[in-house]
């Protein structure tokens, strides 16, 4: 199962529109990927699998309320920052990456799939200013200097079901890391909501910060 059907699987109750969208992405990446290599090469073909559906694990841990904000730090080609705000487009998204050309990779496709709660900016985590609900990323890093990239980006006032705090994708053994970095944080199994063998070892963990 590939491509809009596999995405429907577990997210039945799109709008058309939101099928649009995502159905887009498929040609959009192919293009870009030709130009600026935002997705190993092996992956592209996989697409939905393991970037688009990877990406919307988060919403089967949380269902953001309208008008949250989140940061997608290392966003690389967009991911999870796309597919999010695809699903939640009443809330607010910003991806920084410090490689400007997956930037613009960024910027082109929200632009191309009319996706305007949106932004994407060139830079590095530490230099950003604003503070958000949730800070969302890709296992860019470790743990804990992930941390300290993002300490102090996020808002006092908590409005979700889960506090304010980072929401990270992360595959494999994560025990080592979650033991250095002192903070109370929780793993949630994607095996338990996405069937697919991908999944087997992938998590999200929510951290405090």
């Amino acid at each position: 199962m590939q491509g809009l059907e596999l995405i429907l699987k577990y997210f039945p109750d799109l709008t058309d529109h939101q099928k649009q969208q995502f159905s887009q992405l498929e040609s959009l990446y192919a293009e870009w990927n030709d130009q600026i290599n935002v997705i190993s090469r092996k992956d592209i073909d996989q697409l939905y699998k393991r970037h688009v559906l990877h990406s919307l694990g988060l919403a089967k841990v949380i269902q953001f309320i309208d008008g949250t904000s989140l940061l997608d730090v290392g966003t690389g080609g967009g991911f999870p920052g796309i597919p999010l705000a695809i699903l939640f487009p009443k809330c607010r998204f910003h991806c920084v990456d410090s490689i400007g050309k997956k930037i613009k990779v960024v910027n082109e496709v929200a632009e191309a799939i009319g996706l305007i709660n949106l932004t994407a900016e060139h830079q590095r985590a530490e230099k950003v200013k604003d503070k958000y609900d949730f800070v969302i990323s890709r296992a860019v890093t470790r743990m804990k200097p992930f941390i300290n990239w993002v300490h102090g980006k996020t808002l006092k006032k908590n409005s979700n079901k889960l506090l304010n705090g980072i929401l990270y994708l992360k595959g494999g053994d994560i025990i080592d890391e979650l033991a250095e970095i002192k903070r109370d944080y929780n793993v949630f199994n994607l095996s338990d909501h996405f069937t697919e063998e991908f999944f087997e070892t992938k998590k999200v963990v929510w951290v405090k910060l």
